[in-house]
């Protein structure tokens, strides 16, 4: 995954709020990445309305 791909967000692994809940099969633009708790790196993703919210990357698919 690179800065500026486009992805789409096809599942959310762990619980999350209703506005991240809200992204499952959206499409963002990859803005950065995340260092997580330890177990990876998280990719930030911004979206048409602006907002952007970080990812594992297994959680997201090219578009």
């Amino acid at each position: 995954m690179n800065i500026g791909q486009k992805v789409q967000v096809y599942r959310i692994k762990d619980r999350v709020g209703r506005d991240t809940a809200d992204k499952l099969g959206k499409v963002g633009t990859i803005t950065g990445f995340k260092m997580t708790d330890g177990s990876g790196i998280g990719a930030v993703v911004e979206f048409d309305d602006n907002s952007a919210v970080w990812f594992f990357a297994e959680e997201l698919r090219t578009v």
